[in-house]
């Protein structure tokens, strides 16, 4: 899936994961390093997070069923808890840095859509 902030016109994530199953959301990005974080990891479900075990920071968006910002957390660490993020329905894990980059902040308007298939 591609990830795009409509309200900056920048991309947030070229390529990310779909966590949809139970499994999926619960392990999350727990065991990977940072090198196969790649692009990020979009949690559906998801209007809180952990980073227990985690050996990396990430940066953390939340984003409503409407497909705006609803808080960002920048270089979340290892150890730490998002116990809620109000108004949220899903979570994005993207790179430490990418909010940043991307510019993306809360009210923003964020749209996920899939990547083209590459022609074989």
């Amino acid at each position: 899936m591609r990830v795009a902030n409509l309200t900056r016109g920048t991309d947030v994530a070229d390529s990310i994961r779909v966590a949809t199953s139970m499994r999926d959301r619960m392990v999350g990005l727990l065991g990977t390093s940072a090198d196969e974080l790649g692009d990020g990891l979009l949690i559906e479900h998801a209007a809180s997070i952990h980073m227990f075990f985690m050996r990396y920071a990430i940066d953390a968006v939340f984003v409503g069923a409407d497909g705006r910002v609803t808080k960002t957390v920048p270089a979340l660490q290892p150890w730490r808890v998002v116990w809620w993020a109000r108004g949220a329905r899903n979570c994005l894990e993207l790179p430490a840095g990418r909010i940043a980059q991307s510019r993306t902040a809360v009210g923003d308007a964020i749209e996920v859509t899939p990547v083209p298939a590459r022609p074989q």
